[in-house]
């Protein structure tokens, strides 16, 4: 696989300095007032086929191909040289044959080896009977042919077999070749490789029609694309000393003429009505930043009578630099870090009787809020792990093999519950990433695709609301002790099914039927391998076993998920011993991880630990309490609330502003907040991480999602609020009928 990527990465090179040479010979002859270079003509009577087929025209000759000039002073090199080099001349010039000769009884591997321990520095080989008669070429693109069919094996032995198996069995035929003489110039191999899109043409001592390959043929090389730009740029580059000394300023004109070009673009861009504004927001941030670093280092003693009212501007200022990340173009993570740092530093030095440097109290205060955050970041570190782990070795094909619908409405229900009790054990991004991945193969048209992925947005938000490794906010909730596991499940699930279903019932009317899901490029379902199969198992098990692990041991959940995260990682180590496959290894799964994402977590709630040491998220409680008539009111305006700020935030604040004294654990308020701070970020795309992910893969705006998909996302919030409150009712009044 790596000579794979190496012949590949070096093809799509020579396709790009092909393109470069022909683009800047074009150019700087028009500049300076010559005749363009020889270039590719639109040819009549074209047909084309596939990689592997050969050029065709009925009426179509060299000369119609390439129109060469016979003025050598209207060329940018002299006659004979750059475009118009023979054939003859590269070949010469690169040494050598340009191929390694192979029998075609020869296997896949020992041609292989021959090509690469062959000092003539080629890629390709030509491939002979013992007659030696030319059966055909053997390039990167052929062995790329090979190793797709060799992905489709059961088992290793197999894939084997391919490698032991004739070469003949994997070339392009000679008929299909393309071939040039030494009469050829440089223009014309350009012309006839770039319309065939081969990388190689075959050198004879005489050509067929249209220039292909006859039988009586005899070849003298292989010359590729690479080497003609070689010789073509190297005769350039020795002309432009020629040039610039018969026409003076020819060496600085081109240069000073783009510098003009790029002020006048950058004026031009200046004058544009939305860069305008960026340049306002942008200056009015780096004041405020300014003038903030200031205040700190030179103790203004106004912080310290105002210590209050700055926390709260910093906070402001943070989320406003949190919501509108697209227009500051400021990383939420980095706002978030700056965020926390700041409010500390001003809890610290300046706030109530704060002496300008932090006391032993605030210290410890500080330790134990990083404990507590510590324990949110590890859990996703492990969980995020674990299922990287699992995609990398397929084992989700164990839930889409599954999907055999050609129903859009049918699909449309299917991937709803698919999502919602996948994301009720998994990170409900990480479900949204896969199942957006599944729709682009299902679902061919691009509007239904959008409507889909909006679908998978409300479901993944609901079914990660009623479990404790769903939803990072119910997640929460659980390692503070305000939700345990029981309660959560029996009590959360109906609510949840409700806001689902009431959705997507709202949701489906939109989806027309057609047979566009004939049109799914989705692989048929196929058997997985059996390590992905144990792959699979162990990383569910793992994810399941978390709760049970923190009941059975009183141990906190993070410490759980670490240990499901090394037991799958001693597992993985074992199945791939002795392999060079380190892409399905936990390693390249860390390495994959959103790392700026974990960062935003730990700055997001190390500010809210901040405002909730100092007092001021009690302050809010109060404020609530004596302005909203009752606590289902003030979870419903936080599930609000969420549709516009990031729910970890809202979920963080309510964690702050009511004790675990007043409210117990598994109070309502707790798993009603749950419910709401989970469900209500999907009324707006922006309001939950699988929407902004959305955004990111289907490229949905705001104002689309608003008007398609809102309406119905509400529908399904409030029919799962009024679900919740009716159960815990009749919960309640049962309780109180059966108490003694």
């Amino acid at each position: 696989f790596f000579l794979l990527f190496v012949m590949t990465m070096t093809r799509r090179a020579t396709l790009v300095l092909s393109a470069v040479a022909l683009t800047a010979t074009t150019t700087n002859n028009a500049a300076l007032g010559f005749a363009p270079a020889p270039s590719i003509q639109k040819l009549k009577g074209t047909s084309y086929s596939s990689r592997t087929s050969a050029f065709m025209s009925s009426d179509a000759s060299a000369t119609d191909l390439v129109a060469l000039s016979t003025n050598p002073s209207l060329n940018l090199t002299p006659e004979g040289y750059g475009f118009s080099s023979p054939i003859g001349r590269i070949l010469k010039s690169r040494g050598g044959t340009g191929y390694y000769k192979a029998r075609g009884s020869e296997s896949v591997i020992e041609v292989m080896e021959g090509i690469n321990s062959g000092g003539d520095k080629t890629d390709v080989a030509l491939v002979f009977d013992d007659s030696d008669v030319l059966l055909g070429l053997f390039t990167d693109t052929d062995y790329i042919r090979l190793a797709t069919e060799r992905a489709t094996t059961r088992n290793e032995e197999e894939s084997a077999t391919f490698m032991a198996a004739p070469i003949s069995n994997f070339i392009t035929p000679s008929p299909k070749l393309i071939c040039v003489d030494e009469n050829n110039t440089a223009s014309q191999a350009v012309a006839i490789m770039t319309t065939n899109n081969f990388r190689h043409t075959v050198l004879v001592d005489e050509c067929g029609p249209n220039f292909s390959f006859l039988e009586k043929s005899k070849v003298t090389g292989v010359v590729s694309m690479q080497d003609v730009l070689n010789v073509i740029q190297t005769d350039e580059r020795l002309s432009y000393d020629k040039l610039s000394k018969k026409f003076p300023g020819f060496a600085a004109k081109p240069i000073e003429q783009m510098r003009e070009e790029m002020k006048s673009q950058a004026n031009a861009l200046a004058r544009n009505e939305e860069t305008g504004k960026k340049d306002v927001i942008r200056a009015v941030a780096t004041v405020l930043s300014a003038g903030s670093v200031l205040l700190f280092v030179t103790q203004n003693e106004w912080l310290n009578s105002h210590a209050e009212a700055t926390m709260i501007g910093i906070f402001v200022l943070g989320y406003i630099g949190i919501i509108f990340e697209e227009v500051f173009e400021f990383n939420k993570a980095a706002v978030a870090l700056l965020m926390s740092t700041g409010l500390w530093v001003t809890y610290a030095d300046f706030y109530g009787d704060a002496t300008g440097s932090a006391s032993v109290t605030v210290l410890d205060q500080l330790k134990d809020q990083l404990a507590e955050v510590s324990d949110i970041c590890f859990f996703l570190l492990a969980a995020s792990a674990i299922v990287e782990v699992v995609d990398a070795h397929q084992g989700f094909k164990v839930v889409t093999n599954q999907i055999t619908t050609k129903s859009k409405k049918g699909l449309f229900w299917v991937i709803g519950f698919l999502t919602f009790f996948l994301s009720a054990i998994l990170n409900n991004l990480t479900v949204t990433i896969v199942m957006v991945s599944l729709l682009r193969k299902l679902i061919p048209d691009d509007d239904d695709r959008r409507l889909f992925g909006a679908m998978v947005v409300v479901a993944a938000n609901a079914g990660g609301v009623w479990t404790p490794i769903g939803d990072v906010t119910t997640t929460m909730l659980w390692i503070n002790g305000q939700l345990s596991t029981i309660p959560t499940v029996t009590e959360l699930f109906l609510p949840s099914l409700v806001c689902l279903v009431a959705s997507l019932a709202f949701l489906v009317n939109q989806v027309e039927e057609d047979e566009s899901l004939t049109e799914s490029t989705l692989p048929p379902p196929s058997p997985l391998a059996t390590r992905g199969l144990v792959v699979f198992w162990a990383g569910i098990a793992c994810l399941i076993s978390v709760p049970i692990f923190s009941e059975l041991t009183g141990l906190p959940p993070y410490l759980a998920m670490l240990t499901g995260l090394g037991a799958m990682w001693t597992l993985t180590d074992i199945i791939h011993m002795g392999e060079e496959d380190e892409e399905s290894q936990v390693p390249a799964a860390l390495s994959k991880l959103d790392t700026s994402g974990i960062l935003f977590f730990l700055g997001i709630l190390m500010s809210i630990g901040v405002l909730d040491k100092s007092g001021l998220l009690k302050d809010l409680a109060m404020f609530l309490n004596d302005n909203l008539p009752s606590q289902d009111i003030i979870a419903t305006v936080i599930g609000i609330a969420s549709a516009l700020i990031d729910n970890v935030p809202l979920v963080a604040a309510t964690m702050g502003m009511y004790e675990l004294a007043d409210y117990g654990t598994d109070d309502k308020l707790w798993q009603l907040i749950a419910l709401c701070a989970g469900t209500g970020g999907s009324i707006l795309v922006i309001g939950s991480a699988s929407g902004v992910a959305l955004m990111g893969l289907e490229k949905v705006d705001f104002l689309w999602y608003a008007k398609k998909v809102s309406v119905g996302a509400a529908i399904g919030y409030f029919a799962g609020i009024a679900t919740y409150l009716a159960e815990n009712a009749i919960l309640t009044s049962l309780a109180g009928s059966a108490a003694p």
